[in-house]
């Protein structure tokens, strides 16, 4: 007999059943789920809206209303959906986690519906400590109205009620306030929510006597002009997010179920900063903080929108990513893209002003789009020596597009560069020199070249070498002094001649230079490891302007001390006029060669000693 068959069979375990701590829900809902309690509100609308979806889907010429009575610490919210059953309630109000969307077949219509999740009135016992729900059902008209009361402690009741309790189908939902909620359940709170949430329904809410939504949508109404419906979104944007735009952008993707519009903001921002949109589900505010719904490129507006194609998430306050937003987004995008384009085919003077605050997002557009790039060529601006340009006139005026990756190389040229006719565009600001090597892609027969020390010293006048072998002297005393800090010095002439020195380096001599400074700290071990890393690296250089008097006659100095105090403080004026960072040992020289001047002023006699 098999050995298995042979061993005396085990009973199963009871199963059991588990146990939920409603008052531990309710906190992990008000302090993890939700943001904010004022949701409540908003799943209260949501629940109602629902239920009269759900009742037009077999009725649709029923009635679609919602009222909202608040008074004393308590709230009444009335709905003519499909309402519930006894049945219903037990099923449904009562079992945490279940949707009252599921019942009677109407699965196949979930899609009409705003709620997906099933936590509904559980959203309520964030500001109330008693539920009391009276429903009617529309689909059972012989059936009694029902009433099911609900505490925070986890209890509830149910009982039928006489006929006469409520004449007609539909559900009411009565709260009263807990301790220290009062406030969320007063009059003005309730009305300024409901018309923040509720703003786009498509049915008739009221608070009191007063409508809270505000049909058709302000980009969807007609109006008598272009200019009329500009002034009247600037309007509606000022109200929304209190700013007034550059323009509105029309955001439409029927496939998607979109509608809506982008604004865009009047002064610049960080394109570090995300995005907030507000986004609008069948009509319901889902979020005002909906930060995945443009490309990160687009974070020069700030857009609202209505759609009932996107997912929410279970608390319901942001956008669930998935392929569907995914392809909103790019679509989104594209909108916003078709935009500036038009703007640069039509209306150069909205597009200057629209550059002239968010030409980085366009940039950031530009470089992973040629056609962007082709399109706002004569339109961006850059920094360069012959001033702000675009980089389609400065291709034309140069033949050569020379551009440095730093801001501080830049300032390092581009005086002495202008100075020689040699152009040079500032790479070293978000995206520039991205888009600066992308140009011959887009503008054929374009040369780009990156602008290093050599060329730069390539392009200054050469001395006469039998000037040069005459300044030996003073030229190696100057090198020598300033060889510790790894830079050589150069003899050049150029113009202006009011410039005595010029310092160059790239960012290879930096790098250098950062190695050697790591190496001169480090312990023996590491300094080993540093010094292994030592390559041909070039040097930084203090290129000396043959043609200033100053340097004419630091030249004609004798004495090597006072030849290499000069040394120093022209490096160091140097590293002052091209704005470069001072390390600890550039600010130590220039102290000691501002010391050794005074002295040497005070002093001028090499045989005179005052230290008697």
């Amino acid at each position: 007999m098999d050995s298995q068959t042979s061993q005396p069979s085990q009973a199963s375990p009871p199963p059991h059943t588990f146990q939920v701590d409603l008052r531990g829900l309710v906190d992990l809902l008000s302090h993890h789920l939700y943001s904010s309690p004022k949701v409540y509100l908003r799943e209260l609308l949501q629940n109602a809206v629902d239920a009269i979806t759900a009742r037009r889907a077999e009725q649709p010429d029923a009635p679609a209303t919602v009222r909202l009575c608040a008074e004393g610490g308590a709230l009444r919210v009335e709905d003519s959906g499909v309402g519930l059953t006894e049945s219903d309630v037990h099923s449904l109000l009562a079992t945490i986690g279940r949707s009252s969307k599921r019942n009677d077949g109407l699965e196949s219509a979930r899609s009409d519906f705003l709620g997906q999740f099933g936590i509904g009135l559980l959203a309520c016992f964030v500001v109330a400590e008693r539920i009391r729900v009276v429903s009617r059902s529309a689909r059972t008209p012989d059936a009694a109205p029902v009433e099911w009361t609900a505490a925070d402690d986890g209890s509830y009741t149910v009982r039928t009620l006489p006929h006469e309790a409520r004449a007609e189908p539909g559900t009411t939902v009565h709260l009263v306030a807990r301790a220290g909620a009062a406030e969320w359940l007063s009059e003005e709170r309730v009305r300024s929510l409901a018309r923040d949430f509720g703003a786009l329904l498509p049915y008739d809410v009221r608070v009191g006597d007063e409508p809270i939504a505000d049909l058709p949508a302000p980009w969807d109404r007609p109006y008598p002009s272009p200019a009329g419906r500009r002034v009247a979104l600037a309007r509606h944007c000022h109200d929304l997010f209190g700013f007034t735009p550059l323009d509105s952008i029309d955001l439409d993707v029927p496939l998607a179920g979109v509608r809506g519009v982008a604004y865009v903001l009047p002064s610049a921002v960080s394109p570090a900063q995300r995005a907030s949109h507000r986004v609008h589900l069948k009509g319901m505010l889902l979020t005002e903080r909906a930060e995945q719904l443009l490309p990160d490129w687009a974070f020069f507006v700030r857009c609202v929108l209505d759609t009932d194609s996107l997912r929410p998430t279970a608390s319901r306050e942001s956008l669930y990513e998935d392929e569907t937003l995914a392809a909103v987004r790019e679509a989104l995008g594209e909108r916003i893209r078709s935009w500036l384009t038009g703007l640069a085919a039509g209306d150069p003077e909205r597009l200057a002003a629209f550059l002239s605050v968010h030409h980085l997002g366009v940039k950031s557009l530009a470089r992973h789009d040629a056609e962007m790039l082709r399109t706002m060529l004569p339109w961006l601006p850059f920094e360069t020596t012959d001033g702000r340009l675009s980089l389609e006139e400065f291709a034309q005026r140069h033949p050569v597009v020379h551009f440095t990756r730093t801001v501080e190389e830049y300032r390092q040229v581009a005086p002495i560069a202008s100075a020689q006719g040699v152009g040079v565009v500032n790479g070293g600001y978000t995206y520039d020199s991205e888009l600066i090597e992308a140009l011959p892609a887009v503008r054929p027969g374009t040369v780009v070249s990156e602008l290093d020390a050599d060329t730069v010293t390539a392009h200054l006048d050469t001395v006469d070498p039998a000037e040069e072998l005459a300044l030996s002297a003073f030229l190696g005393a100057a090198r020598a002094r300033l060889d510790p800090l790894n830079c050589d010095v150069v003899l050049r002439a150029f113009h202006p001649l009011s410039v005595p020195a010029l310092h160059l380096d790239d960012r290879a001599a930096r790098h250098e230079q950062a190695r050697a400074e790591a190496e001169e700290q480090a312990d023996d071990l590491w300094a080993g490891i540093l010094g292994s890393l030592r390559g041909s690296t070039p040097r930084a250089r203090l290129v000396l302007n043959h043609l200033n008097p100053l340097i004419r006659r630091i030249s004609s100095l004798s004495d090597p001390d006072l030849i290499g105090t000069a040394t120093e403080s022209l490096y160091g004026q140097a590293l002052l006029m091209a704005q470069r960072p001072l390390r600890p040992a550039d600010s130590a020289l220039l102290n000691r060669a501002f010391i050794g001047l005074l002295e040497w002023a005070t002093h001028p006699d090499p045989g005179r000693d005052d230290r008697r």
